[in-house]
């Protein structure tokens, strides 16, 4: 595995107990960087936290993402934690079920949303501030391929998800004299728990749009978000980057 330089850099990844988070942790710590652990499970925190301990510097913190004054309180927390924070992965997410849109309820559709993309709000409202002080920063959000073209039964994680596009690429405009690089990826199916969540049919059909056909792997995605998190990426903001084996057309 060939490693980039993020000595000296602090991070938070959120859904970093298990999946692509965990994953995403785990190349950060190899590349250098100290990382703190999100996630609303706190018994899965103190696992994958004694896991990736013998790689570096490790924290976590137990929080509702969906909580705005949690988030903040989080991110106070975590910058006493490790000094300060330069690298920020917005990954948590939940699939929701399979249903036509007129057949969810706002309950279901809200859930959905507020997980995806009303906390990824939450966190940059959080942690820019952080940033700015230093004048320094490199965010990536985890949208999805699901957010670009839109896939059938799963009106709620699409929307969500082209809703971390759009703020990806607003905030990139806002923040792109300041230092701080603002990025995401869209993935297609990448094999992980979240796959629990739908039901076999939506797997299928995901699976027959990937003209690899083969999901993604967790290291995958780590891997460039890796790269998103280094100097090497110094002139790319409000980007979208494909990580789909070629479903993406634009």
């Amino acid at each position: 595995m060939n490693q980039l330089d993020l000595k000296g850099k602090h991070g938070i990844v959120t859904g970093g107990a298990r999946g692509i988070g965990f994953a995403i942790a785990t190349r950060l710590l190899h590349s250098g960087a100290s990382v703190c652990l999100w996630d609303r499970d706190a018994e899965a925190l103190k696992d994958a936290s004694q896991k990736l301990s013998t790689l570096g510097t490790v924290t976590t913190q137990t929080v509702d993402l969906t909580d705005p004054a949690a988030v903040s309180a989080a991110a106070a927390a975590t910058k006493q934690q490790l000094g300060s924070i330069e690298l920020l992965v917005n990954n948590a997410g939940i699939a929701g079920a399979n249903a036509k849109l007129w057949e969810y309820t706002p309950e279901q559709w809200l859930a959905v949303v507020n997980t995806n993309l009303n906390a990824v709000f939450y966190v940059c409202r959080a942690v820019v501030p952080i940033m700015l002080e230093k004048h320094y920063g490199r965010i990536v959000n985890i949208a999805s391929i699901a957010g670009k073209e839109g896939n059938p039964a799963a009106s709620h994680y699409s929307a969500a998800k082209a809703g971390v596009i759009g703020l990806t690429k607003s905030l990139g405009k806002e923040l792109a004299k300041e230092g701080i690089l603002v990025n995401c990826i869209t993935p297609a199916v990448i094999q992980t728990d979240i796959l629990k969540q739908v039901s076999q049919f939506h797997i299928d059909y995901m699976l027959s749009k990937i003209p690899m056909g083969r999901f993604g792997k967790v290291d995958e995605a780590a891997a460039m978000v890796a790269w998103l998190c280094s100097d090497d990426c110094s002139f790319s903001t409000g980007s979208v980057f494909d990580l789909s084996g070629g479903r993406a057309t634009y």
